[in-house]
């Protein structure tokens, strides 16, 4: 088995750890960390996993902690992996970081949009991008994993068949995204205040938001070139989901079944990613509770541009059952293993 402890497990992604792995078959979880609830069983702060743990919450000891695990995922805010990283891999044991730490290559581009010191740089080089659609070969055995963002991994996947193709101007990207505010983490704020966020519909960090670099660079990979692009998220009232509009400008527009056949083959051997025939479109409520992304791609002769739309669940694919998939093959498993289910519906 392999011995897992969660660092941040009483936010909405280490309860969706808690849950995806009480119910992996090659894991036992061993520790699951907490600020607010020390001494609190795990299931009196979710009572859905209520006989699924009998863990409590524990106040972090890291040398003890990394003692008893094989792998640690830390769920944290940006900022708070860095020690932890370096004492786990010092010790030769495994980290997922699902916080944006050590998302970049470039210190300075981490620490210009972050706002603060990267403390731990040295170890930027050997983290490898949790994204298996794009990275799966580095992703086998490695060591240090940065798990993407959620609303990156939306548009990334949405994105990549075009780009590796070459078919789109890699200067004229916009991605328009919607967020269900599960996003903005467990801890209050008047943004998602029930009042404020029921039937509104707002945009925010527009221009700013810290996933745009993230999605920058790993776009620029695909592309082989540095590449700049428009990205506004918005808020709406719902608790799961992200779609992605993503509109693009190719030198020649392809027909709809040309597109259709473009990313279904690309996608051919993803056991998470489905391309939708023609006709269809990806909804949130598709694959919420699930690892899926369901892309669809339209042609649209009239503005001459490439539409690409991505659905995703921001705590599964954009965050916890992502990292999962990453640990399945850090460990050398089936990736699919502990995540094949469909969502719930209606």
């Amino acid at each position: 088995m392999i011995k897992v402890g969660i660092v941040g497990s009483t936010g909405y992604t280490g309860a969706e750890l808690v849950r995806l792995l009480t119910r992996h078959p090659h894991v036992e979880l061993v520790g699951l960390t907490s600020r607010s609830y020390v001494g609190e069983h795990y299931w009196r702060v979710y009572p859905h996993l209520k006989n699924y743990t009998d863990l409590q919450c524990e106040e972090l000891d890291l040398p003890r902690l990394v003692d008893r695990a094989d792998v640690l995922f830390t769920a944290l805010p940006h900022g708070h992996s860095m020690d932890v990283a370096r004492e786990v891999l010092s010790r030769g044991k495994k980290l997922v970081d699902l916080g944006a730490d050590f998302r970049f290559r470039d210190q300075a581009v981490y620490e210009s949009w972050y706002r603060v010191p990267h403390t731990a740089a040295e170890l930027l080089p050997r983290a490898v991008y949790g994204l298996p659609e794009i990275n799966r070969e580095a992703l086998r055995g490695a060591d240090l994993v940065a798990n993407p963002g959620c609303y990156p991994t939306a548009s990334i996947l949405g994105l990549a068949p075009l780009l590796a193709k070459g078919l789109i101007d890699p200067g004229e990207i916009v991605i328009d995204a919607k967020s269900g505010v599960s996003g903005a983490g467990r801890g209050f704020s008047l943004k998602t205040h029930f009042a404020e966020t029921n039937e509104n519909f707002q945009a925010y960090n527009v221009g700013v938001h810290r996933h745009t670099p993230e999605i920058e660079e790993q776009l620029g990979r695909l592309a082989g070139r540095d590449l700049t692009v428009a990205f506004t998220p918005h808020l709406v009232p719902m608790v799961r989901g992200i779609l992605a509009t993503i509109y693009t400008r190719p030198a020649v527009l392809p027909d709809r079944d040309e597109l259709y056949e473009l990313y279904a083959d690309y996608y051919r051997e993803e056991p998470f990613v489905r391309v939708l025939p023609p006709g269809m479109l990806p909804q949130t409520k598709a694959v919420a509770g699930t690892n899926h992304c369901d892309l669809a791609v339209v042609p649209d002769p009239r503005t001459g541009r490439v539409i690409v739309l991505s659905a995703i669940d921001n705590l599964m694919k954009g965050a916890s059952g992502q990292a999962v998939q990453n640990l399945n093959l850090i460990f050398g498993l089936d990736e699919t293993t502990g995540l094949v289910f469909p969502g719930l519906y209606p």
